[in-house]
């Protein structure tokens, strides 16, 4: 149609404008711009003023704003028009400060008459250059030529002070305003939209333009929606949405309510949104895949992906192409994010942009794939600082930091100049690395290069000396930020003083911020939840969840997460399951970990190990933190044939080279008595940590192998590094297996060799070595030549060894000083009330018992359980209420008559009631212990062996009796008392009668 047009030199000669607009509609067509411009100036017409505005705005619009000044420059006397327009082309191609030289040349010119246009041009160059000095001045200008009252004008001075951050000074400029047209309200509602401060201010404006009587346009709602997003209020996003539907309003609108609801965390609303348009496009499909991606349903967005592929008129965009990639790479689904890769080579070709390039490097780079993101890296034409800042950006945020810096420097080694956005993607790896001279060089890097410390790289700095525990450096650069702190900045000291366990400062931190005015986004509650965890304020926490419902942050994931895990760990399981129950289908495997892990950490193993279960029944894969949260839960209950099975997942899961996977595997192992078993599998190991050689040397303790456990720290000692925790574990092995001598050595030489100091856990087991050997003058004299206060746990081992050699007069002082660090711990009563009962001073066993019901402390009861066919069963003292309880009394009677003939004695000096012989043996027999063993007995086959756990220590004479038994039956009987293994079998025990 243009060739046709320019052979006609009649319509040329006449009025060559409509031809220039038909190069820039619907698409521009640079090279007929060319041909047209070439007969311009062949048949005289490129001088006219009206022609030269035009091929101004012709050149402009295909984004060559030099050629449109080389015509300006040829133009004899451009009129204000052209002036206008070269500056709109400067504007448009992102030549602000060209734009602004052009504006003050102009002004110079007497001649001209700058007009409205002149300025609204003027301001947009402001906007674009971020020049704030500059638009003061051009505003200046404006009021001295009297121009303040036009409309245009106005809508341009709003629009550049929002876009500045002057939201104040923009809404003094509107409220002046005489009159105001839907532009005007919608620039205003714009910049108040942009943050959450403002965001109530612009729903409001809002209802004031309604008021008003200006109708609301498509642009107005697309201004207001990330306000409504922003505040994220459910019925707010129904209540706009019901405004949206009562009108007729283009499909641009629909995109935004789908964004509006997704960004609300109404992902459901959304797709309904989606599935009511009548014309979807293909921003529509993105926005919803990016929806769900935003929401962690990523498994749905790339269903949604798959589908749109299959639409034959539409085709994917970048950001249902970007949004695809993040839920593959969130959920590490290599064979999705290939199968993408594949689609984006065959969509464009190679030469990916910078965009897609992105996602896919932090796809390979999530996925372990660290070669074939370099190799994407490598691909990309062009790698300037923007490629080079996406790169490491992609490796540090998939965890693999050390990588990151390596690239950090290759960059700087290629020249390469890095820019703010390096700089903040780099710091987050030297904070999680703890590399603070790596982290202080790049903030001399910072300094050096005049890089102003604005918010983004204010917040990477004090998050990085705030994680690497430098809180004196973070605050520092924190009071330097002054008034350009954001919330995030708050959140990097609340998030590091929580993180080193610091929770009155990171509470301090969190009241100081609501007191600032500053207010709360999701990523303070995540990180002030824990500090609550830390002081173990149930009250504030729930204050806390208060103030996440009223800001609307209760359906963020990771927000729920920290909910549920702040509750479980403060003890409040009700709330922490009606939580984690509430949101069935947005749960993720965190949310599946805090549950378990609050199970466990709250003794109710069983439920940890049956919500392991239907984690896995729900398709949600366990990852390494529910492996090492559920197997302490196994190990409690010694449920072994439960620790098999996880230790089966582990193996098909490719998770048991990991070191804490292994670690939990070995404490498991030896807790459920199967010592051979850990032994084998640390053999095996081929990376060890020290954890690693902790628990199996706490393995042989627990077992009461004293000299393997001494062997072991020997050949530890020469192999690893040793630790505190190293020697609580060897000295309880030389405790429960009388190696007196072997512990004094050990103990000496944790300052005279290893450089440890002793802390009170290790004096609480010397003290116990001491006074189990008997040696109550030696562990007295021990106790009182320590260099700190004795605590409860040195007392409490006092009293215990004076229990077991029937000291009544060091008990009572014992006990004296347990009740004043711990008055409302019944256990050292009634040890007491047990040393009183052993020497027959029934008369003090009242007084204390009673002293005990005044003071409302209970004993804790005994409990004993056994697994059979994969069910505990638990038993009490006493208990004649279990359906098997008649067969379970005729085994017992067979039994007791065959131990009586191979000597056994009751020991009723056990019971600690003030009744006849009989009636004490009668209290013997319904031990909780014994009655899980003849349970075990009438339900398992002959040989099996038998595996028994109680929660308190195991009487003497249930160990007598269990001897017996052993024998008896040809059976192993393993039991677990509250401190160690009782390994019985052919009428002995693994203790050797020493515990």
């Amino acid at each position: 149609m243009i060739k046709h047009a320019i052979r006609r030199p009649s319509n040329f000669h006449h009025d060559p404008s409509h031809l220039l607009r038909s190069c820039k509609q619907p698409h521009p067509q640079p090279h007929l711009l060319l041909q047209l411009h070439a007969h311009l100036i062949i048949s005289g017409l490129a001088q006219r003023g009206s022609t030269t505005t035009h091929l101004i705005n012709s050149y402009s619009s295909i984004g060559n704003s030099h050629a449109s000044r080389l015509i300006f420059n040829n133009s004899t006397n451009p009129s204000v028009v052209s002036w206008n327009s070269m500056i709109r082309a400067y504007t448009k191609t992102d030549h602000n400060r060209e734009a602004l030289e052009l504006y003050n040349t102009m002004l110079l010119h007497k001649r001209l008459q700058v007009d409205k246009y002149t300025f609204t041009f003027a301001l947009k160059a402001c906007a674009g250059a971020m020049d704030l000095k500059a638009g003061v001045e051009v505003h200046a200008e404006i009021a001295r030529r009297g121009l303040g009252a036009d409309v245009f004008i106005g809508t341009g001075l709003v629009d550049m002070y929002c876009k500045m951050g002057e939201v104040g000074i923009a809404r003094e400029v509107f409220d002046e305003m005489p009159v105001l047209d839907v532009v005007a309200w919608n620039a205003m509602i714009a910049g108040l939209a942009r943050s959450l401060e403002s965001s109530f201010e612009a729903l409001e404006l809002f209802r004031r333009m309604g008021l008003s009587g200006i109708e609301a346009n498509s642009v107005t709602l697309l201004n207001l929606f990330p306000a409504v997003s922003r505040v994220s209020d459910s019925l707010l996003c129904k209540s706009v949405h019901g405004f949206v539907v009562r009108r007729d309003f283009p499909c641009a609108v629909s995109n935004g309510l789908i964004d509006m609801y997704s960004k609300c965390g109404n992902v459901d609303d959304a797709r309904q949104v989606f599935d009511c348009m009548r014309g979807r496009d293909d921003i529509s499909w993105g926005t919803m895949m990016a929806g769900y991606t935003h929401n962690g349903c990523f498994v749905e967005a790339l269903e949604l992906f798959d589908y749109l592929k299959g639409v034959n008129n539409l085709k994917l965009n970048q950001v249902s192409v970007v949004s695809a990639l993040m839920a593959a790479a969130e959920i590490r689904d290599l064979e999705k994010g290939r199968e993408i890769h594949s689609y984006i080579v065959q969509w464009g070709g190679t030469n990916l942009d910078v965009m897609v390039a992105t996602p896919l490097m932090t796809l390979y780079a999530k996925c372990g794939e660290l070669g074939k993101a370099k190799e994407i890296f490598d691909g990309v034409a062009d790698r300037d600082v923007v490629v080079w800042s996406a790169l490491i950006a992609a490796f540090v945020q998939a965890g693999h930091c050390k990588e990151g810096l390596s690239l950090f420097r290759e960059m700087q080694n290629g020249n390469v100049k890095p820019n703010r956005i390096t700089l903040i993607s780099i710091l987050p790896a030297c904070a999680d690395l703890c590399a603070l001279r790596v982290g202080k060089s790049i903030h001399c890097y910072i300094i050096r290069l005049n890089i102003g410390l604005d918010a983004s790289i204010g917040t990477a700095l004090v998050a990085m000396y705030a994680k690497c525990g430098s809180f004196s450096l973070a605050h520092i650069l924190f009071d330097m930020m002054g008034v350009d702190k954001d919330v995030v900045a708050w959140n990097a000291l609340i998030n590091g003083y929580a993180q080193i366990g610091d929770a009155n400062n990171a509470m301090e931190m969190y009241c100081r911020l609501r007191l600032a005015g500053v207010f709360p986004d999701s990523g303070t509650m995540v990180g002030v939840l824990p500090a609550c965890v830390l002081m173990n304020a149930l009250d504030e926490g729930t204050g806390i969840h208060g103030q996440i419902i009223k800001s609307g942050f209760a359906a963020d994931l990771h927000v729920r997460n920290a909910l549920i895990d702040m509750y479980a760990k403060c003890g409040d399981l009700i709330t922490a399951e009606f939580l984690f129950n509430e949101n069935e289908l947005t749960r993720d495997v965190i949310t599946w970990n805090v549950m378990i892990t609050g199970y466990v950490q709250n003794g109710c193993a069983n439920k940890a190990i049956t919500t392991f279960h239907l984690m896995r029944l729900e398709s949600i894969q366990p990852n390494v933190v529910t492996v090492v949260s559920v197997l302490p839960a196994a190990a409690y209950l010694a449920a072994i044939k439960d620790g098999i099975s996880i230790h089966a997942y582990v193996i098909r899961s490719g998770l048991e080279s990991i070191v804490p996977v292994g670690n939990s595997l070995i404490d498991m192992y030896a807790k459920c008595g199967r010592l051979h078993v850990a032994e084998e599998f640390f053999r095996r190991m081929a990376v060890r940590d020290i954890v690693s050689w902790n628990a199996m040397l706490a393995g042989y303790a627990l077992n009461g192998l004293g000299h393997q456990a001494v062997e072991f720290f020997s050949q530890m000692v020469r192999s690893s590094e040793v630790d505190s925790v190293t020697f609580i574990n060897v000295l309880s092995a030389c405790r429960h297996g009388g190696l007196v001598e072997d512990g004094r050595n050990i103990f000496h030489s944790m300052r005279s060799k290893h450089q440890i100091e002793p802390q009170l856990e290790h004096y609480a087991c010397m003290v116990d070595l001491l006074g189990r050997a008997g040696k109550l003058e030696d562990a007295w004299d021990f106790i009182h030549q320590m260099p700190m206060q004795p605590d409860a746990g040195v007392w409490g081992a006092f009293l215990g060894a004076c229990r077991m050699h029937s000291n009544s007069e060091m008990g009572e002082i014992a006990l004296d000083n347990l009740i004043k660090l711990e008055p409302q711990n019944p256990a050292h009563h009634i040890v007491l009330s047990n040393i009183y009962a052993q020497t027959g001073r029934w008369g003090d066993v009242g007084k204390l018992r009673t002293k005990m019901s005044n003071m409302g402390l209970k004993k804790v009861p005994g409990c004993s359980w056994v697994e059979i066919k994969n069910e505990v069963h638990a038993f009490k003292a006493g208990d004649q209420t279990h359906p098997q309880f008649g067969k379970m009394s005729i085994l017992w009677d067979d039994l007791l008559e065959k131990m009586e003939k191979m000597g056994y004695v009751p020991d009723t000096s056990c019971v600690l009631h003030d009744v006849e012989e009989e009636e004490k043996e009668s209290f013997l027999y319904s031990h909780s212990e014994r009655l899980a063993l003849v349970f075990a007995l009438l339900n398992t086959e002959p040989g099996v062996p038998i595996q028994i756990v109680k929660n308190l220590r195991v009487c003497p004479d249930c160990h007598t009796a269990m001897k017996f038994i052993s024998e008896i039956t040809a059976r192993r009987i393993i039991a677990r008392d509250a401190n160690r293994f009782h390994h019985f079998e052919n009428g002995t025990c693994s203790c050797k009668d020493y515990w």
